[in-house]
């Protein structure tokens, strides 16, 4: 596992990447204190569906699945309004 700051992080990002990408941790500081740890992924965190996904996080108990499985309708519908349409009001208003 390595230090390493945010500056020498920025400025050496391929290097880092090289050793993350090789199975080694990076621990990020900001002036000395720890702020994140970056590790290389392993294939079934990569190639996982969403839904496989959600079953691990369940699993873990970080979230929490709906028990019955609900269809959204997402088509929208006109509403009838009465009066002048909003463009011209503002434009109206602008004057």
């Amino acid at each position: 596992m390595q230090l390493v700051g945010i500056r020498e992080l920025k400025n050496r990002l391929t290097y880092f990447l090289s050793l993350i990408s090789k199975g080694e941790n990076v621990v990020v500081t900001d002036r000395g204190n720890p702020v994140a740890i970056f590790h290389s992924l392993d294939k079934t965190e990569i190639s996982a569906t969403p839904e496989e996904k959600l079953a691990v996080l369940a699993k873990q108990g970080k979230v929490k699945l709906p028990l019955k499985k609900r269809k959204i309708d997402m088509a929208t519908r006109s509403i009838a309004a009465r009066g002048k349409p909003l463009s011209k009001i503002v434009i109206e208003e602008r004057r």
